[in-house]
């Protein structure tokens, strides 16, 4: 398995391109900004985009989406819990002062246990509220591997804000613990924003999950 995990934008979203080395098909996830400097490493690795999909519809991890759309023809996907954020764009950058991109179509929606075809293995959908209603974690098996694209759920050493439109504490607790802690501990978490860590570290030592910092 190919895969190329880089930061956009000015929040540095994590954008991943992963690809298949026998078919060059790819999938991409959270395409948040720069749509064209993404396209343009797809175009240099010899990849063909199949699917495009969303860990949640904050603008900066869909800013760059339908720049990506245009130039692939990928299949966009997204939880539909999510689809209200996206109509919202223009708000959420007048909020924090950026210019809106252009709106994505979504042509189909995420459920929890949504599996989406890729070749060195299928990537396999966690709904995971609590940082936005809509959001996602993905998780793939490949190469002797297993990964958790976790958007803006799980972080190294810390979670997602739950203070934003939408975001739920107790649904994020109850997602990080009744989902994401319930995976391997080798898990490789590759996070939205940061460093990768994996599910054993996080288990051990995030204060979040430690239950040495309590919010609310």
């Amino acid at each position: 398995m190919l895969m190329q995990t880089f930061p956009v934008g000015p929040f540095q979203c994590n954008c991943t391109i992963l690809g298949d080395p026998a078919s060059r098909t790819a999938v991409v996830i959270d395409p948040g900004d720069e749509g064209d400097a993404i396209v343009q490493r797809i175009r240099k690795a010899g990849l063909k985009v199949t699917d495009v999909l969303h860990t949640h519809a904050h603008v900066d991890h869909v800013g760059g989406t339908a720049e990506v759309k245009r130039a692939t023809g990928g299949t966009l996907w997204l939880h539909k819990g999510d689809q209200w954020l996206l109509e919202n764009l223009a708000t959420q950058c007048d909020m924090i002062g950026l210019p809106a991109p252009e709106t994505p179509l979504i042509d189909r929606w995420l459920e929890e246990g949504t599996r989406i075809a890729f070749a060195p293995g299928p990537i396999e959908t966690l709904h995971t509220p609590g940082h936005t209603p809509g959001s996602c974690c993905f998780l793939v098996a490949a190469g002797g591997r297993q990964l958790c694209f976790a958007g803006d759920t799980l972080f190294a050493g810390s979670i997602g804000r739950t203070d934003l439109w939408g975001g739920d504490t107790a649904q994020i607790m109850h997602s990080l613990h009744g989902k994401l802690m319930a995976l391997d501990s080798d898990t490789e978490v590759i996070t939205g924003h940061g460093a990768a860590t994996t599910i054993g570290r996080e288990r051990r030592s995030n204060p979040f999950l430690t239950g040495q910092f309590r919010l609310g």
